[in-house]
């Protein structure tokens, strides 16, 4: 036989073995859980975990059939977390999905051998989750929620929507490493765009409140508000007091501007989600999280609220709208 030929029935036989393997695999009911960041009630939660089921349904995984799904809802809860992370690993799963930091860490607190996707993650070498993106180790892998330096870009528009504002408010979730890191690429740039900035750091609805409300004493300010599950879970609140006190603000994903905010800029999260069930997918079928590089989103958002805008006064620069996949009327 041709070493051409020889190397082709090789192929064709591995390829074979890796389908065989893969059917015997689906043959078997397997069993994950998920592990939400939000309340059991949140519209975003419930859709970021509708689009990770469905891209395991696209990848040929049915529940009830081939695949069994547990789901905790975490509600920015730690000691919930904890909870939940030991009662889904009771169940004996396969695989676990996980959102955000937290999650993960409770997760890792409680197992070292179960596997571990998540998404939404901000820094997980930071956070000691994976030991580095290309070769994460361990039993934990995922998508990264995005670099620190997108945070310059928040600014950077607030400064072009609101050119006003000469001191701005940067909301962060008290413990949340990534609000850190955040907030220290936007100091790299502050004194470039003439603005001061102020940290403005919070655990509850009472302290977001009283926070944002002291800092709009002064004239000219404006806000950022970063990453953090306390800061989604009280999205609704934070919109609110920017409209109350004339605050122009920047917020980092789409669900803010559509309940009111001024301006997002952001990585998809549904899109992050559903990518995640690829990996998933891919431990079910034998491959090891150790082995599955840590990946950045591929698709970030830009969406401008112009109700908010002429409310607030401003006109949004006509570059700014041409880039803008949402615009709210």
């Amino acid at each position: 036989m041709r070493r051409r030929g020889f190397i082709t029935l090789l192929g064709s036989t591995a390829a074979a073995r890796s389908l065989s393997a893969r059917a015997q695999q689906a043959d078997r009911v397997r069993r994950i859980g998920i592990l939400s960041n939000l309340a059991s009630d949140d519209a975003v939660g419930q859709a970021r975990v509708t689009a990770f089921l469905r891209g395991l349904e696209v990848l040929g995984w049915t529940r009830g059939r081939t695949l069994t799904v547990d789901t905790r809802w975490g509600a920015d809860d730690a000691e919930l977390s904890r909870k939940y992370a030991a009662e889904l690993l009771a169940l004996a799963p396969d695989v676990v999905f996980a959102a955000t930091t937290v999650n993960v860490a409770a997760l890792q607190q409680a197992t070292r051998t179960v596997p571990i996707v998540f998404a939404g993650v901000s820094d997980p070498v930071g956070a000691g989750l994976v030991a580095s993106l290309a070769r994460p180790g361990g039993h934990t892998t995922g998508f990264s929620l995005s670099e620190y330096g997108i945070s310059v870009k928040w600014l950077e528009l607030l400064k072009e929507i609101a050119p006003r504002v000469t001191r701005v408010a940067i909301l962060s979730g008290f413990g949340a490493t990534p609000g850190i890191g955040q907030l220290a690429a936007m100091q790299a740039v502050a004194p470039s765009l003439k603005v001061e900035l102020t940290p403005l750091v919070v655990g509850d609805i009472d302290q977001i409140e009283k926070a944002i409300a002291t800092f709009a004493r002064v004239l000219n300010g404006g806000l950022v508000v970063t990453t953090g599950t306390v800061l989604q879970a009280n999205r609704d609140l934070i919109v609110k007091l920017a409209a109350r006190f004339d605050l122009p603000a920047v917020y980092p994903f789409r669900l803010y501007v559509v309940g009111g905010g001024l301006v997002s800029y952001g990585p998809d999260l549904v899109d992050l989600f559903e990518r995640a069930a690829g990996y998933v997918d891919r431990v079910l079928n034998g491959e090891k999280a150790a082995d599955l590089p840590v990946q950045a989103p591929t698709k970030y958002e830009l969406a401008i609220n112009l109700k908010t805008a002429k409310v607030l006064g401003l006109t949004v620069p006509p570059a700014i709208l041409a880039r803008a996949g949402d615009v709210i009327e």
